[in-house]
């Protein structure tokens, strides 16, 4: 999983490619933490998931951290672009009540 990030107008753009699971999670929480941290000051997060191939339960888990961690920052979060899976996913689970997708 790889992790690229773009500051513009106010948003912290994080792009995503690969797999979104149990494997690749951990590093990529890490990666995103430090993103957000050194992100004071941005009034919203995007994640773009045009560029994951797959994601499982764990993606969930891992947007919902961090959400969690947005929240706390008082940072706005939303999802751009997700496949046909994820975004199936993503709208089983609920999180479109907490997270928009733009």
């Amino acid at each position: 999983m790889h992790i690229q990030s773009l500051k513009r107008d106010g948003e912290l753009i994080l792009y995503l490619e690969g797999e979104l699971d149990e494997h690749s999670v951990l590093s990529l929480r890490t990666k995103t933490d430090a993103l957000i941290d050194e992100s004071a000051g941005v009034t919203r997060a995007i994640f773009n998931l045009a560029g994951v191939r797959f994601m499982d339960s764990t993606g969930i888990g891992y947007l919902m951290g961090r959400y969690k961690k947005l929240s706390r920052y008082g940072i706005r979060m939303a999802v751009e672009a997700p496949n046909q899976g994820a975004d199936k996913i993503l709208l089983m689970s609920g999180i479109y009540s907490l997270v928009p997708k733009i």
